[in-house]
Parts: C-alpha cells; structure tokens; sequence
C-alpha cells in the first residue's frame, strides 16, 4: 500500500517497504550472524555483544519446559530495561511463546487482574517487587517466579554494591529462594545457546500488551510478531540514516522497555539495526547526561518530560550533548519551547510522533530533517493509512480543518483484543483501527492531536479541548507545567479546572484569567485554578487526568 503523503516524507524515506514473513526474533539472529562481536547492550559499563544476547535469549528459551512451560503460553515480565530484560523478552518469542509486559509500578490487584486474564502462570521479575509478586504466588494466581538481580548482568563491583545500597535505603533484601521461586542464573546456567530449530510464525501472537485502549476499560492488545516486526522496520525506514554495526549509531535506552513505545522505538528498532544500547533502568536526568557524554550516543527515543528536564538541568550547557542526532518524541506534546531548546542544546533534530499500543505503537511521525511542522504529529508512515470521520456514524471523512476521530490501518495494527471480542468490534470496525483520538489534518496532510474523546469537556453547550487551554496557559512565563480537566457541574455541565505547578512566584487568578482571554474563547477560560507541587505522570510522562477527577471525586463526597 503507497502511502497518499510520500512527498512529505524526508529524501531517502521509502513510500511502501517490503516485509519479509519471518518472526520478530530473526532481527536478533541476523544482527548475531552479521554483526556477532558488535555491541548490543552497555548496562553500568558491562558490554554484551549480539552474540552473547543471542546466547542467552536462546538458554532462556530452553530453559521454560523445565517450568512446564509448552508452545502458546503466556510469560509476564516485570523488569526495567537491563540485559536479562531483552533476553527473557526474546527467549519467550522463541520459544514461542507470549509476551505480557508489566508495568511494576502497578499495584498488586492491577497486575493480578492482568495476570488473570492472561493466565499468565510464570512471571519473570526482580526481588524487589516482591510486595507485588508474593501475593500472587501465595494465591496460586502466578505458578513460578523466575528471579534476577538488577546487578546480575552488571560488572563484578556492581552486583555486590547494588544489594548494598538498596538495603541501605531500606529496601526489602533478596529473596530468592522460597516456593514458587527460580533463580535466571541457574536455571539457564547449563543450557544450550545455539538457535532453536522450531521458530514461531511471523502470523502467531508475540505480545498481550494491557491497556486503557480507545474505551477506557483494561485490555490486552493481541500484537503478532508480523505486526512488531513491521513497525521497527518502518521506524527505521523513517530514520533512514541509521548505521548499524562498528561505528554505527548508539541509542540511549532511558524509555521503559516494558511500555510498548520504549519496547518498539528503543529496543527493536535498535536491535534490527544492529545498533547498540545504552540502558539504563530509570530516568535521572544526571545520569543520562553522564550517559550521553560518555558513550557519545546518537538516538535518543524519549518523551517531552525527558527533553525538559535536561533542558532545565543545571548541567546541560556544559555537557557535551552534540553527539544527539535524532530524536523522535511520543507519549504525548511536544511543546515548542522544550523542542528548540532541546535543538539548541545537542544541535540534533527532536520530532514528534504518535501512536497508541494497539498500533505496535507508531503510525504517524514528522520528518525528521526536513519539512517538520511544530504542534503536529506528522504524517502517516510508509504503508499506514489514515483520516479523520466524524464523530456520530464514524464513517464519513472529513474535509481538512475539520474535527473528527482518527483511524488508522496498516501492517503494524493489532489483531485485536485478547479473550475481548466486543471490545474488538468497538475498535476495529471495516479493516480500520478507531483510535478515540479527535484530530484535524490540514490541507498539506499534516495531522494534529486535539483531545482524546474522553478527555474533551462539554461546558455550557460548548466542546473545550484541554490541550488547547493547556498550550496558552504554559505560555505563561510563571506556569512550568499544567493539566486541564472537566469536572461535574449541575448547571455548566462540566466546570474547567487547571492544575498549575508554578515557575518562580505563582500568577494570581485575575492574571492567569486576563492571560487566557488573550487567546481563548470565555467558555475556555478555566474557572479555578489551583497550585500543585508536581502533577501525578505515569513511567512515561503522560499526566493522569483520571486521578485528579478521582480526587476530586473523593473531595466532593467529603464536603457533601
């Protein structure tokens, strides 16, 4: 399928690319042959060549029938990004098997409920999140947990003074022996590291990846192995330029790896160029300065949160950041101020993208050294199609400027929603993917988010979108960061409420009024205004409207 945007895309970007029907994990064992000695991963200085990762996915695949492990299994993962991540990660699709990524920083019921409907019954996870796994061993919700130290991969000094220094913190110590309890190293210790004979399909499930989805409600995205394998080769169509092998690019691994976005953009992209990663398992901005300036890396997958606080970083004026080339930023806006002072700062190309989990994630993204519109998401990928309809029947398109929802189809798209048909019908409806993203496309093909559906606010007979309000009020020289939400109001509908964490002295309500009516409607114009330290983000940056309406939710109740 030829993409209607090609002449938008970067010289040298292909309008269709060819994909070969072999499974996501032959990106590993092409990058082992070709490129065995090339490093694939620096994890606290420790290297790990593509053999030696190839190696170890293979052992651990070999190793799961010792667990009771067969073919079509689901295995969770709760790991940060480290070498045994993407080992277990790629040993699992080897062994054909089914990945179902955690989030760690889930409570325990969220990711039971998860593990559940997977029926997920081995977990690979830290001792340190015991708090989270124990339970669920102890009710027979999870049958083994297979254990590995953040250091176990790490130098020799490390693994010893990493368990040190979280039990100088207070955190729980190691614990990995016990019922239910296998420890990664001696259970791949004696097993066989060559490629398996049976390889998975490139049309079988790779990956149940849980999400809120287009609806709201919890969901396993069914993503195959076609599907991821699609769309790391059509990011790195989109990053034309990328180098693989000796003196090739190296990618900065910051983004969480267990998050679809990090998991594609980061780790597959990288790892079908055969380029080498820098990982870290958390964001520090210091750390991924020091990162940066010691191992000179190129790529840097990240998300506006990240962008800004290097930019606000004491520091960053006099790190050596020139080494950054490109960097593709998602999860939500990116506000033009963060994008030309991040450019200042490195001299390399930071541009926005979109995608959502059950797109692999990435559909749309804006040329990376040419032709990039600032507030816009791009235009779609090569062999991605996409428009805005309206938001009553679905099926009309719109003329460009106009509001709408929007769809997406291409090779990347899910196959649907795990043990959820009519969740399925609600999102994938006549070969098209329904975001419950409201969007515009202007006249040159270039689209732009508005609001999530559930997100817009009905006041007064009037539709509000928060990101609108939310770009003129972090224009404000005293707001540094700023959410927006609809909250019940019996005679409004909804009332607008912002949530401001202020730059230096805080603005008064009458200036931050007067500002808004610069540039808003007075339906947009926010009817109170209240002061936060720092708004609740998720690992990836993206503000959590919800829990500011629960809270206001519980307040209410309370005062009535």
């Amino acid at each position: 399928m030829k993409t209607r945007w090609a002449a938008r895309y970067d010289p040298g970007v292909p309008a269709s690319l060819r994909y070969p029907a072999e499974p996501l994990t032959r990106f590993l064992e092409h990058a082992a042959v070709n490129f065995p000695d090339q490093t694939a991963t620096v994890y606290f200085g420790a290297r790990l060549s593509y053999r030696d990762l190839n190696a170890l996915a293979n052992r651990f695949a070999r190793a799961l029938p010792v667990l009771g492990f067969r073919p079509g299994d689901r295995v969770a993962l709760m790991l940060p990004n480290c070498p045994q991540m993407i080992a277990a990660y790629y040993g699992i699709l080897k062994a054909r098997g089914i990945v179902v990524q955690l989030n760690p920083l889930l409570a325990a019921p969220e990711v039971a409920a998860q593990l559940r409907d997977a029926d997920a019954r081995l977990l690979v996870a830290l001792p340190r999140f015991e708090p989270i796994w124990g339970s669920l061993v102890a009710e027979g919700v999870v049958k083994t947990v297979i254990l590995t130290r953040v250091g176990d991969w790490a130098p020799l000094p490390m693994r010893w003074l990493i368990p040190l220094v979280q039990r100088w913190h207070g955190e729980p110590g190691d614990r990995l022996r016990g019922p239910g309890r296998v420890r990664l190293t001696e259970l791949i210790r004696d097993m066989d590291g060559s490629n398996l004979s049976a390889a998975p399909r490139s049309a079988d499930i790779a990956l149940i990846q849980y999400t809120s989805g287009t609806t709201g409600s919890l969901k396993g995205a069914m993503l195959s192995h076609a599907n991821l394998a699609a769309n790391a080769l059509q990011c790195r169509a989109w990053m034309h330029d990328l180098k693989p092998g000796p003196g090739g690019d190296i990618f900065l691994g910051v983004l969480p790896f267990f998050h679809v976005y990090g998991m594609t953009v980061c780790m597959n992209l990288a790892i079908s160029s055969a380029c080498t990663m820098i990982l870290l398992p958390k964001f520090h901005v210091d750390q991924v300065l020091d990162a940066i300036c010691k191992y000179h890396c190129t790529i840097f997958p990240g998300v506006e949160l990240m962008y800004s606080a290097i930019n606000r970083s004491t520091r960053a004026g006099k790190a050596c950041l020139t080494s950054i080339r490109a960097c593709i930023s998602g999860a939500g806006p990116l506000y033009r101020e963060v994008q030309e002072t991040f450019e200042g700062l490195t001299g390399g190309r930071v541009v926005e993208g979109y995608g959502l989990t059950e797109a692999s994630p990435v559909t749309h993204c804006c040329p990376i050294y040419g032709g990039c519109r600032t507030g816009t998401i791009g235009v779609p990928f090569p062999d991605t199609d996409a428009k805005v309809v309206d938001q009553a029947t679905g099926r009309r398109e719109l003329a460009p400027g106009r509001i709408g929802e929007l769809i997406v189809r291409g090779p990347q798209v899910m196959r649907g929603y795990w043990n959820n048909p009519a969740e399925t019908r609600i999102a994938l409806r006549r070969g098209w993917l329904y975001t419950g993203d409201l969007a515009v496309m202007d006249r040159d093909g270039f689209f732009r988010i508005v609001e999530r559906k559930k997100d817009m606010i009905k006041t007064r007979g009037e539709n509000v979108y928060p990101r609108n309000v939310e770009e003129v009020l972090l224009r404000h020289p005293g707001v540094a960061d700023v959410v927006v939400v609809g909250l019940p109001d019996q005679a409004e509908g909804e009332r607008i409420k912002a949530y401001i964490v202020p730059k230096g002295d805080r603005p008064t309500h009458a200036d931050l009024v007067e500002w808004c009516a610069k540039s808003l409607a007075k339906f947009e114009i926010p009817q109170e205004f209240e002061y936060r330290a720092f708004l609740p983000k998720n690992i990836i940056g993206k503000t959590l409207r919800r829990l500011l309406r629960e809270e206001e939710r519980r307040l209410k109740g309370v005062r009535s």
